[in-house]
């Protein structure tokens, strides 16, 4: 968890960008990530260096090579170690005419890092501005993968500070849960294909590395976590070089993190191979028939983004794979023909294992729309029995837009190390979400409709044409409770009574 202390740092150094004259958010986390990366090379280097010294053998495929650059700079000295003690005026010429082209001509190392930087922009306006950052951000111990990680996505929370960046984040919270539902193992291969900066990625990686000891044991676990377990897409070049920093600087040193339109022809090589997705696509969106995947389309003609991308998660699982994935509510009960005809494949076709519906200001400040967390296994032969609800109606935040902690920190998101009381419960409900998903095949089937969570049996569903909306199902308890007027308003009351009476028979007499 990172420190006070280290929040003050990333600050300062966040501040240091703005007073200097680089505002977008964006732009500064990528200038942060070049710099990250150029302090990476330089340790990668040392500790081949002292490996070679330790065991009296000659460097092997040294990261900075000997002799000089193109432009007659000697290469060593565009090691973060080398350049960082320079005057301000001689780094700023070093980094931007020497270390950025060093970062461009990069491809031989096999990584994706590398390839992301081949277009990597040099912007820091000011040889004073350099200096100071990179003074800052030595001082940042990036020793440990937990602290660095931390570091880097305490750095990744602040671009959400501008509404329009807000969209490449998920709230951690939420991602933590999704992953705690899917369990990931050592034997998965875990896809994003909407990736940004690699979230659930992270979040994945580190479940794993915290329930499964062998990832750092067993030589072919070890192998496959690092290089092939992994595997993010996206369409913005900036979000593939924050992701991938944001999964080396995590401990994951070669995942597959590449630019493609996953809506896009051209991804026939990836169907039925990934055995977990997790991802939150973008939606509200809409793409012309020319430009989409032609096998996309012949599962539901629809021109939605978050439609096609459900039918794209279907297509790139293996039978048996499983996905948590964020939809918008108009998924679960829209109306037209290739809404209903994606239900009618995901409850028959499928195994739609669960719905949980999230509160409407989840992702505010920067979007109120209502979405729910769609759960489901591929099977293609069916399966779906009953699914189960869940009701979010807090987690763990205000729904406003300043999104302040209800709780103390312990206590938020899953808190697996704190003790919550009924009240905390209600203030957080993700904790209760994870222990009745995991009863979703036992005690959860014998709750009532008016409860938090429930399960529905299929039959139910297909009796509503397959609306998937929680509000179909969900029933409201009604208290009977005995109202008794006080007895000096009964007797006024009979008294009126009796007046009415007198008065009738009054009126029956002079009738007659």
């Amino acid at each position: 968890m990172i420190t006070g202390e280290l929040k003050a740092k990333v600050d300062r150094i966040w501040d240091a960008f703005w007073s200097g004259g680089i505002a977008n958010p964006l732009e500064v986390m990528e200038q942060i990530t070049y710099l990250l990366f150029i302090r990476r090379l330089d340790e990668l280097h040392t500790a081949k260096e002292n490996r070679a010294n330790r065991l009296r053998t000659n460097l092997e495929e040294p990261i900075f090579p000997s002799g000089d650059d193109d432009r007659g700079r000697p290469y060593e000295d565009l090691r973060w170690s080398r350049f960082k003690d320079r005057d301000p005026a001689e780094m700023f010429a070093i980094v931007g005419e020497h270390v950025f082209p060093f970062l461009r001509a990069l491809g031989g190392e096999d990584s994706t890092y590398s390839k992301h930087m081949r277009d990597a922009r040099f912007t820091i306006p000011t040889p004073a501005l350099l200096a100071k950052v990179v003074d800052m951000l030595d001082e940042l111990p990036m020793e440990g993968r937990d602290t660095k990680g931390d570091i880097y996505e305490y750095m990744l929370s602040k671009i959400a500070t501008a509404g329009q960046n807000g969209q490449f984040r998920t709230p951690r919270h939420i991602i933590t849960l999704m992953v705690a539902m899917t369990a990931p193992t050592p034997n998965d291969t875990i896809c994003d294909p909407a990736c940004g900066t690699a979230g659930f990625l992270v979040a994945a990686s580190e479940y794993v590395r915290r329930n499964h000891r062998e990832v750092e044991v067993d030589r072919e676990v070890r192998e496959h976590f690092h290089n092939s377990m992994f595997h993010g897409r996206d369409f913005d070049s900036t979000m593939l070089r924050i992701g991938s920093m944001n999964m080396l600087l995590h401990g994951v040193e070669a995942p597959d993190i590449r630019y493609r339109d996953s809506l896009s022809e051209g991804t026939g090589d990836e169907e039925g191979i990934y055995s977990l997705i997790l991802a939150n696509p973008p939606f509200a969106g809409s793409l012309d028939y020319e430009t989409t995947a032609q096998n996309l389309l012949r599962v539901v003609k629809t021109k939605k983004t978050e439609l096609l991308f459900l039918a794209l998660f279907l297509r790139l699982l293996r039978p048996g794979g499983r996905a948590a994935v964020i939809v918008p509510d108009g998924v679960l009960f829209g109306s037209t023909k290739a809404h209903k005809e994606l239900r009618r494949i995901l409850v028959e076709d499928q195994n739609l294992d669960g719905i949980v519906k999230l509160p409407s200001g989840v992702f505010k400040p920067y979007a109120g729309v209502s979405t729910a967390i769609l759960l489901f296994t591929k099977t293609d032969s069916g399966g779906t029995d009953y699914v189960w609800f869940y009701d979010v109606t807090a987690d763990g935040y205000s729904l406003d837009d300043k999104r302040t902690p209800l709780l103390d920190e312990d206590k938020l998101g899953l808190a697996t190390d704190a003790e919550l009381s009924d009240e905390d419960l209600e203030k957080n409900n993700l904790p209760d979400v994870l222990l009745c998903w995991a009863e979703r095949g036992g005690d959860e089937r014998a709750r009532p409709r008016t409860d938090q969570s429930f399960c529905v049996p299929k039959a139910d569903i297909v009796a509503a044409g397959y609306d998937l909306s929680l509000n179909r199902y969900k029933e409201v308890a009604y208290e009977e409770t005995e109202h008794r007027l006080p007895i000096e308003i009964i007797a006024e009351l009979e008294k009126i009574e009796d007046e009415i009476r007198s008065g009738l028979r009054e009126l029956r007499g002079m009738v007659t």
